[in-house]
């Protein structure tokens, strides 16, 4: 596949006359340049994580840090994850595929970079900086927005594991919390496996309201109508629970009230 993307690249160039056109960087702040240095720095000092493929070497002037700039363009820009593909960041670069493979194996590799990006725009949980609890439900309620920002990412983090330098970095301070809060290993481990799913799955769900047009008012009147006209008799709950179920003060209600109900059952758990 890499020879045929090759050669299609070189036809490309030809067809050009070799003139390419390149995205043009915006401005960016210099906090955030130096969290990318840093994960950039990171990385190259981790071993390889599990089942990652070798890279071949880079082509002058294309750099991982450009390509998934590109890649959240057309995310955010485009289909979201479905139109997420090697060929339309090349695209957007003004390149061909071929020299996206010196960085990334493919679109998993790529959207696990997009998603350690956000990462590192994650708050860092610090002991002592404020109760346990607050500094766990503020770093979830971050991934929630950080993942919510972009389309559907959040479809992309379910089901994986993140292993980026961002990730690792901002895993290791929310447990360093954790422990010093004095819970469980193993409850401890669960936590930071359920609650960022929690946020996941939210943001997720959110991405599909936007797609689909989040249920009106008058959806929701409908909704409360239909279950109060059904027989109470055979669905006496459904009837009487009918006005809190469709219900609901401000977008965050729901997510808030799962959250606090989730860290409280940890915080039961502690020694």
């Amino acid at each position: 596949m890499f020879v045929q993307d090759e050669a299609r690249d070189r036809h490309e160039d030809a067809a050009h006359g070799g003139k390419r056109r390149s995205v043009a960087a915006g401005d960016e702040p210099a906090g955030a340049r130096a969290r990318r240095g840093r994960a950039a720095a990171d990385e190259a000092e981790l071993p390889p994580p599990p089942r990652r493929r070798p890279r071949r070497p880079a082509r002058r002037g294309l750099s991982a840090e450009a390509i998934v700039d590109a890649a959240f363009a057309v995310l955010d820009e485009g289909g979201g994850v479905d139109a997420l593909n090697m060929r339309a960041v090349a695209d957007r670069l003004g390149t061909g595929p071929a020299s996206l493979y010196a960085h990334f194996a493919g679109k998993d590799e790529l959207l696990a970079a997009m998603i350690d990006r956000i990462a590192g725009e994650l708050p860092l949980a610090e002991v002592g900086k404020a109760p346990w609890q607050e500094q766990l439900k503020d770093a979830i309620r971050a991934i929630r927005a950080g993942l919510g920002a972009h389309h559907d990412l959040a479809r992309a983090s379910l089901g994986s594991i993140p292993t980026g330098p961002n990730a690792l970095r901002w895993v290791d301070a929310l447990l360093g919390v954790l422990r010093d809060a004095g819970l469980p290993d193993r409850v401890i481990a669960y936590a930071v496996d359920i609650l960022p799913l929690y946020a996941t799955a939210t943001a997720y769900e959110e991405s599909l309201y936007r797609a689909h047009e989040q249920p009106d008012e008058d959806y929701i009147g409908e909704l409360r109508r239909y279950y109060q006209a059904l027989p109470p008799e055979r669905f006496p709950n459904l009837v009487a629970l009918a006005v809190p179920l469709t219900t609901t003060e401000t977008e965050y209600d729901r997510f808030e009230f799962g959250l606090d109900a989730l860290v409280r059952g940890i915080e039961t758990m502690a020694r």
